[in-house]
């Protein structure tokens, strides 16, 4: 069939009027969940809930989603997610090995399921050498999690340090409650680490006074001391694209979660337009 002149004229000017939208939607930040908010619930139930909040981007944890599990239930369990519309985009905090045999499998997985990132923190600094090179042999990204001040990867300089000279794929999954917790403004943080950024816990939390120390408990999204409004600001004047992933680290939340993530996606939505 032959395409007459106005058709094609026709066809043209729509695809010109999608095109900005489209440039719009690969420049707008995401929203997202991670699934560890979801760990009183099962595969089944996280796919409900998900479906049921309008919830897309699923990071998923090993409770829902495990590397190791056969590769027949790996399979059904995909075909449940794009069934409904559901977008595994990544897994994590994975487990690593200073073996990198041991890794390549989780590799194997993410490239299973099209998962382009993988959110690890692992154990031992050696342990980036072996993920540096899988990283560029499958052309997946890794993000380094924080947890508190505390931890491995707390202070953002030292996790500035060790990726400075590796790959450009090798970058950070920030988690905005716990920079927080650990004394960061998280737009400081998001901004010094230079497009090495590429994920985002969306988590909040209230820092309080403890004996000359400060203590941290988990807020509803907005309510707490992080620097949320001004994150969700500097990533869209960056024009960041990646997913901001609903996560709390509360119990009491996570037995309520309908609750702590209507709450979480009306904030997203009222300031991400």
């Amino acid at each position: 069939m032959r395409m007459t002149a106005p058709l094609r004229w026709a066809l043209l000017l729509a695809l010109a009027l999608a095109m900005p939208m489209l440039a719009r939607a690969q420049d707008a930040v995401q929203l997202g969940i991670q699934t560890w908010t979801l760990r009183n619930l099962n595969f089944d139930q996280v796919v409900e809930f998900a479906v049921k909040h309008g919830i897309k981007n699923l990071q998923l944890i090993g409770n829902h989603l495990n590397p190791e599990a056969p590769a027949e239930e790996l399979m059904k369990k995909k075909a449940i997610l794009e069934k409904n519309g559901l977008h595994a985009y990544t897994f994590g905090v994975a487990g690593t090995s200073l073996e990198k045999e041991k890794n390549r499998k989780l590799f194997e997985f993410a490239k299973m399921f099209g998962m382009k990132l993988i959110i690890v923190e692992p154990g031992d600094f050696k342990i980036l050498d072996n993920l540096e090179e899988l990283v560029k042999e499958y052309d997946i990204r890794i993000a380094i999690h924080n947890h508190g001040i505390r931890s491995t990867y707390g202070n953002p300089a030292t996790v500035k340090n060790l990726l400075k000279h590796r790959d450009s794929r090798m970058g950070v999954c920030l988690d905005a409650g716990w920079i927080t917790a650990a004394g960061f403004d998280a737009v400081k943080v998001f901004r010094d680490y230079q497009g090495r950024v590429f994920d985002v816990h969306l988590k909040d939390k209230e820092v309080k006074p403890a004996l000359g120390e400060t203590i941290s408990v988990d807020a509803h999204i907005g309510k707490g001391n992080a620097n949320l409004s001004g994150l969700i600001e500097e990533l869209r004047k960056t024009k960041w694209n990646g997913v901001m992933a609903i996560e709390t680290d509360s119990q009491q939340y996570a037995l309520n979660p309908s609750e702590f993530v209507t709450g979480a996606a009306d904030w997203f939505r009222a300031h991400s337009k």
